[in-house]
């Protein structure tokens, strides 16, 4: 069993600085870096119980899922990451031990991502969490994006390799939907997310007019870009790219599997709206994209099938 200590100097030996931007880092009081014209900042926390169980994923994948998120606040802004700072809170399932494979997960991703762990805190408490602070870095203030450009008649699309994976993977491992062909693929969508670092930044040099990653559900998110934009996001569910096997689970579960993959969050796919003129230019930049709906007047978003307008929710922490 690791002392505080000896898991901080651990931690240390395990990661690695990746810019010439890093001054100073881990082994001072704070760490220095050199800035770029623009800094982009954000903050994720993943608490244990509520976001991640250790009896369901390793601690490396829960390090590498804790990134990830932060990560890609980051990708939906169009930002290149840059550094991470990640305060461990160690105890409930999670030891001295568990936490340094955690941090060995997350530098993996950090060492695919180009970004540096530049810094962080360990501290013990009742219950494990991961905090993540990332910075992110642009040229140029105004090829970012946010989510309240979208303008009506843009068009709306979705990056990556289907829908509703990452909830899926999440039912499997709750038992509350049986395991399958493709499940281990699915469990792998939502213990080791992929930030679309590359396709934000793409999408925004091109001049994307809004976007937002995924992580609650396309059906929050959508309606977040609507509603910051004073646009309706119209979305086709038929349009929908599902990941192979989500449509099995949400057999399983009783649901229509279209509303599943916009309404169960876990993605960390991005959604961006775009003008038609840009079309082309986004799909060749970004070839994993879908297009699944169009921004038209009104506020917020609706989802509609060949049956009609159906009333969707993605996923909303219940705060005491």
């Amino acid at each position: 069993m690791l002392n505080e200590r000896a898991l901080i100097e651990a931690i240390t030996a395990a990661l690695a600085p990746r810019s010439g931007r890093i001054a100073r880092w881990i082994g001072d009081d704070a760490a220095v870096v050199r800035a770029r014209p623009v800094v982009v900042v954000s903050t994720d926390t993943m608490v244990e119980q509520t976001h991640f169980r250790l009896e369901w994923t390793a601690p490396a994948a829960v390090g590498h899922r804790a990134l990830a998120g932060a990560l890609s606040d980051l990708a939906a802004m169009g930002a290149e990451s840059g550094e991470a700072y990640i305060s461990l809170g160690v105890g409930g399932a999670l030891d001295a031990d568990g936490a340094l494979e955690l941090m060995r997960g997350a530098e993996r991703l950090a060492e695919q991502t180009a970004t540096t762990i530049a810094g962080g805190d360990v501290v013990a408490s009742p219950g494990a969490f991961v905090a993540v602070t990332v910075v992110g870095w642009s040229e140029d203030e105004d090829v970012l994006v946010g989510r309240d450009g979208a303008r009506q008649g843009d068009l709306v699309g979705v990056t990556g390799a289907g829908l509703g994976a990452g909830a899926a993977g999440l039912e499997i491992l709750a038992g509350r939907a049986p395991s399958g062909a493709g499940s281990a693929e699915l469990i792998e969508r939502y213990a080791q997310p992929s930030p679309r670092l590359r396709e934000g930044l793409a999408l925004a040099v091109l001049g994307a007019h809004a976007m937002i990653d995924l992580s609650d559900g396309l059906a929050s998110d959508a309606a977040l870009v609507g509603e910051a934009s004073g646009a309706l996001l119209d979305i086709d569910l038929d349009a929908l790219p599902l990941a192979p096997g989500v449509a099995e689970v949400a057999a399983a579960l009783g649901l229509d599997p279209a509303s599943f993959g916009a309404s169960g969050g876990e993605d960390y796919e991005l959604c961006v709206c775009v003008a038609p003129a840009a079309r082309a230019a986004a799909q060749r930049a970004v070839p994993s994209l879908v297009w699944i709906g169009e921004v038209r007047e009104g506020r917020g978003a609706r989802f509609s099938d060949a049956q009609g307008e159906r009333l969707l929710h993605g996923y909303e922490h219940k705060l005491p």
